[in-house]
């Protein structure tokens, strides 16, 4: 756990499975551990309809990242009210968090667990058609399995 009053900028690099960076932003360091790190960043996109809600530039994102699980979650708060719209969750190789970035190869499959705890799965054909190992899918899913379970079990992250 940081103890500095400092804010520490963090930048986010997301991977596809060639280990390319095909986006990156930054986030506000909220805290960190041996094997987690949780961000604060804004939506920069244009307003865009998503499922149950509408994601609006300037809604904020907790975003949790783990280098020991096969997912990350991001907690999405609408940027008028700060109420929780849902939880837009990313399957993919456990981060890797280092001083300064944290990045992820992404593996296309997605959860999507509204607010009041609907849990949707999504990119299934792109997931599908991505050239992985054996071993890789399965971790994949299994990733995505223990990812329904902590919003069905557990509390998810706020």
């Amino acid at each position: 756990m940081r103890t500095s009053e400092a804010v520490l900028r963090i930048k986010v690099q997301k991977k596809n499975p060639a280990g390319e960076v095909v986006y990156e932003y930054e986030g506000d360091e909220l805290r960190r551990d041996d094997t987690s790190v949780v961000l604060e960043a804004l939506f920069t996109r244009d307003d865009m309809p998503f499922q149950d809600v509408v994601f609006k530039k300037g809604d904020r994102f907790v975003e949790y990242y783990y280098s020991d699980r096969w997912y990350n979650i991001f907690a999405i708060y609408d940027r008028d009210d700060g109420q929780l719209k849902g939880w837009y969750c990313n399957i993919g190789k456990p981060a890797v968090i280092e001083d300064g970035v944290v990045s992820y190869v992404d593996l296309a499959l997605d959860l999507w667990v509204s607010a009041n705890g609907a849990q949707t799965i999504l990119d299934e054909d792109e997931f599908a058609a991505l050239e992985l190992t054996g071993e890789l899918r399965t971790s994949a899913l299994v990733g995505l399995n223990d990812l329904k379970q902590v919003f069905l079990i557990d509390k998810p992250p706020r």
